[in-house]
């Protein structure tokens, strides 16, 4: 009988596919920000509220049907994290652009940091978990920068988070892939035993 981190493991490899909604979400989202980077702010915050909202329910739904997953409160907090700012960003759009920018810093901040443990722990279930801690340092460095320069204009932030999206998207793809790739190789072997 398998160990429960083991039948994670094969769990979280046969639903490899949020991982790739995720990342095609983050994609869409980056290329809309860069394709019309003169949308109002308002629409910039309505978008990205849409997205942080969406991302969190997946990232909740992971929590909630891996029982077993390593740092399991670590993927809740960071789907808590990305319901409340996407919730705060749809219903209060008017906020200012400072706020917001210091909001999505801290949201990147803590999330980058969780993804970043979360990897780390998975090291003892999978080989080459790094690109779940490519997003997660990807992720403190989009905190830092809107940090660090929060007078930037809104079409800098724009670009900024769009880049940012796309950047974060690709990584979960392939992060998808690599479960997928790890899936298939252990239903070979199953068929084969």
């Amino acid at each position: 009988m398998p160990s429960p981190a083991t039948a994670e493991t094969i769990l979280a490899m046969q639903r490899w596919w949020l991982f790739t909604v995720r990342g095609v979400f983050a994609v869409l989202f980056g290329l809309a920000a860069l394709v019309w980077p003169g949308l109002t702010l308002l629409a910039l915050i309505i978008l990205w509220g849409a997205y942080a909202f969406f991302d969190g329910v997946m990232t909740l739904y992971l929590t909630l049907t891996h029982k077993e997953w390593p740092a399991r409160w670590a993927l809740g907090l960071i789907g808590v994290l990305g319901l409340v700012t996407g919730l705060i960003a749809l219903f209060l759009p008017g906020i200012t652009a400072n706020a917001l920018l210091l909001l999505i810093a801290a949201w990147a901040l803590v999330t980058g940091v969780l993804q970043i443990v979360d990897a780390i722990r998975l090291r003892k279930v999978m080989t080459n978990e790094w690109f779940y801690v490519v997003t997660g340092a990807l992720t403190v460095l989009l905190g830092i920068i809107l940090i660090t320069n929060p007078a930037a204009g809104a079409l800098a932030f724009v670009i900024t988070i769009g880049v940012f999206a796309i950047l974060w998207g690709v990584v979960l793809v392939l992060f998808s892939l690599r479960l997928k790739r790890l899936s298939d190789g252990r239903a070979r072997h199953a068929q084969r035993a």
